[in-house]
């Protein structure tokens, strides 16, 4: 089967619509500059009759694709010839029923569960697309990468890049991204360059270094990097025994994830795969909330794709007249100017979708439940419990309904904001050590 028959770009403009094949690298349309999609001949790919089907492959795990929880969907993202296909056993992650959190939010036991992406080898879900963008740039037989990154992008760019012996750039912000972060791809060999300014900042420059020095973007305007996001929610649906939740809730940012699972969930209704879509609800931080602002107060829509471009115009040349630069203590999801705003506008049609953002002080506090209860997550990821105990308080989303919330990170991502929040009793949640002398009766005296 070749490449062009199976899959091609197309672009999402429908004034546009033009088509590529998948053996050329864009990260926008050379046509018109607005994103890309990767469209599928499902008549010419042999797609499992049921999603349970996938299940076989677990009897196969020594198959290094079958062993990869974004490869063992392959037929659901048939861009490239297995010869391509980059792994590093990403997707071995789990997906968390947990009665404890749920009780913090007030949803009935059995009913909430967290997928926890912080497994992935980086400790992001990030890798989940690095795994299919990777394998578009040996297919296409790039040699050099670069990305912007708050951080986590940084460490799945850097340690993917490594592994299939590409020279790698990463730009951060100056004094924007967690140390734990930074420290990866720093260790995965990468070139870190500090720009003076935020992740817009970096988004804006890095696009420009590789339209210039065709260098090959691994940001989420890498379409074939969403391809590989799209496996999270398979592997959601796999964890609930084939079915499909009534709720999915995930974290803001630039809006990957949530353009990536509102593409799954259309693509498998379209196959057949799924009798329904699921609701989902995108989280921000109130300090970074362009897409709150644009879609419950100027209420910008999908349109069929013909998205109100002054309405976001308007709206980002006043972020610039203000000087405006995002802040807040999740730093993966501090960004201003969302790269895949109309492709997450999209989804919110398909899955019927709503937007809420939160304040730091809340997606810390329930971090720490998570932590002290779950399975721990970078601040980013607690943004979608503490925007669950909102839509709960509100009646949006009902107390029997099933939910699942995306954990995007390990705890470990961001340490400094779990010990100062607990060291310096910031919250109701805090867990501070406690000072004691050196003495064996005081010692006691605490324990009991």
């Amino acid at each position: 089967m070749s490449i062009t028959n199976a899959a091609y770009q197309k672009c999402i403009n429908p004034d546009c619509g033009a088509e590529f094949d998948c053996s050329e690298s864009f990260f926008k349309c050379p046509q018109c500059g607005e994103l890309l999609d990767i469209r599928y001949n499902w008549d010419k790919i042999e797609v499992p009759k049921k999603l349970s089907d996938f299940a076989k492959r677990w009897a196969s795990r020594k198959n290094r694709l079958d062993f990869s929880g974004v490869w063992r969907f392959r037929e659901l993202l048939n861009f490239c010839p297995d010869k391509y296909k980059v792994t590093i056993s990403e997707g071995q992650t789990i997906l968390q029923q947990n009665d404890l959190v749920a009780k913090y939010v007030d949803v009935k036991p059995g009913r909430l569960y967290l997928q926890y992406e912080g497994l992935n080898p980086s400790g992001s879900f990030k890798d989940n697309g690095m795994s299919a963008a990777f394998s578009h740039a040996k297919m296409v037989g790039a040699k050099s990468c670069a990305c912007a990154s708050t951080g986590n992008t940084s460490a799945s760019v850097a340690l993917y890049a490594h592994h299939c012996d590409l020279k790698c750039t990463v730009f951060i912000g100056s004094g924007r991204i967690a140390f734990g972060k930074l420290s990866q791809s720093m260790d995965y060999g990468a070139q870190t360059i500090q720009i003076a300014g935020d992740f817009d900042d970096c988004m804006r420059q890095v696009q420009d270094v590789c339209t210039k020095l065709s260098l090959y973007l691994l940001n989420s305007l890498n379409p074939f990097r969403l391809e590989g996001q799209k496996t999270i929610m398979y592997r959601i649906i796999e964890g609930l025994g084939w079915e499909v939740p009534d709720w999915i809730v995930v974290p803001g940012g630039n809006l990957g994830n949530s353009s990536a699972f509102g593409k799954a969930f259309y693509e498998l209704k379209q196959l057949g795969l799924i009798e329904r879509i699921p609701r989902m609800a995108i989280i921000n931080a109130t300090g970074a909330d362009t897409l709150t602002d644009l879609v419950n107060n100027k209420k910008l829509i999908w349109n069929k794709g013909k998205v109100n471009n002054k309405i976001i115009d308007d709206y980002y040349a006043d972020l610039t007249a203000r000087n405006f630069s995002p802040h807040t203590c999740a730093s993966a999801i501090e960004i201003s100017r969302p790269v895949n705003l109309k492709k997450c506008l999209r989804a919110l049609d398909i899955c019927n979708g709503v937007v809420r953002a939160v304040t730091d002080e809340e997606i810390v506090d329930a971090k720490a439940i998570i932590g002290k209860y779950g399975l721990g997550c970078e601040p980013a990821s607690a943004a979608t419990i503490a925007g669950l105990k909102h839509l709960r308080a509100e009646g949006v989303i009902a107390a029997d309904e099933r939910i699942a919330c995306v954990l995007t990170g390990h705890p470990l991502k961001d340490p400094n904001v779990t010990v100062n929040y607990h060291k310096d009793k910031q919250g109701e949640f805090s867990n501070p050590p406690i000072e004691a002398p050196n003495d064996l009766d005081e010692l006691i005296k605490l324990i009991k």
